[in-house]
């Protein structure tokens, strides 16, 4: 008798706990959307803060152009010596310039440059807001009368929204540009033959989705940086937990995004 007691006693509490994870789950959906929505609000809104924004755009664009430059040209070198061997096989060599550059406007570029933005610019914003948060620095700002979700989250979002594709651009061109010093190297293609042969195989609509997903991309990794640092709590231990859920929620969210859109744009296609 005293057994099953205990597990009469067991099984109410497990349904609890799993009652609790099931509200918490649908609670942070919930807030999310608040927050999404109070952006697109704030967004709209008077007055518009250009100068926040462009300093934002100058430190998530020309502050990450070194890391990115040099993953985008060791991405074009790596893709090509790994490609080289293969299409060698069937004779296919020519094909090289081809094959490179739909891989690198298609996927790489986006891809890599959106993963290296979550790293460094996605946790940044979690860091650094939930600085603000823990130190009570927003509730400052809030009583002195200003609008620190405008100005701190809004700014924020749209820099990077706005300057993820320009950085996906510029790392499809240096991961060319690397692709074309391998091949030139071993093949002595010329640098005209070489772009000549890449850029027929690129169409607009390649363009236009890389594009659009660095738009996605751009959003989501702002989003998920400052929601996490936002809503920091539990002091320092809270800001790293920010820092560190921005950069995994946003880098789960990218793939998921990758793979919506890579099947929208082949079925356009």
């Amino acid at each position: 008798m005293k057994e099953d007691s205990d597990v009469s006693d067991i099984v109410p509490e497990k349904k609890y706990v799993i009652s609790y994870e099931v509200d918490l789950f649908f609670t942070g959906l919930y807030s999310v959307y608040k927050f999404i929505g109070r952006f697109f609000k704030e967004l709209f809104s008077l007055p518009f803060e250009f100068k926040e924004i462009i300093n934002q755009c100058y430190q998530v664009g020309y502050k990450s152009l070194p890391l990115i430059s040099l993953t985008g040209f060791i991405t074009g070198i790596v893709f090509t010596k790994q490609s080289r061997p293969s299409l060698a096989e069937f004779g296919a060599s020519s094909w090289l310039p081809s094959l490179i550059s739909i891989a690198i406007i298609r996927a790489l570029a986006p891809l890599v440059t959106a993963l290296i933005a979550a790293g460094k610019v996605g946790s940044n914003m979690g860091a650094e807001l939930g600085s603000m948060k823990v130190t009570e620095q927003i509730d400052a700002m809030e009583v002195s009368g200003t609008k620190p979700f405008k100005f701190l989250v809004v700014t924020r979002i749209t820099a990077i929204t706005l300057m993820l594709p320009i950085l996906v651009l510029y790392t499809g061109l240096i991961g060319m540009i690397g692709s074309y010093l391998n091949i030139h190297q071993n093949e002595l293609t010329s640098f005209t033959a070489f772009f000549n042969s890449a850029l027929k195989s690129i169409s607009f609509l390649d363009i236009t989705a890389s594009i659009f997903k660095a738009l996605i991309y751009g959003f989501t990794i702002g989003a998920a940086g400052c929601y996490q640092g936002y809503h920091a709590t539990n002091g320092t231990k809270g800001v790293g937990k920010a820092a560190n859920a921005a950069v995994v929620i946003s880098m789960f969210m990218i793939f998921v995004e990758e793979m919506v859109i890579v099947q929208v744009v082949n079925t356009i296609r």
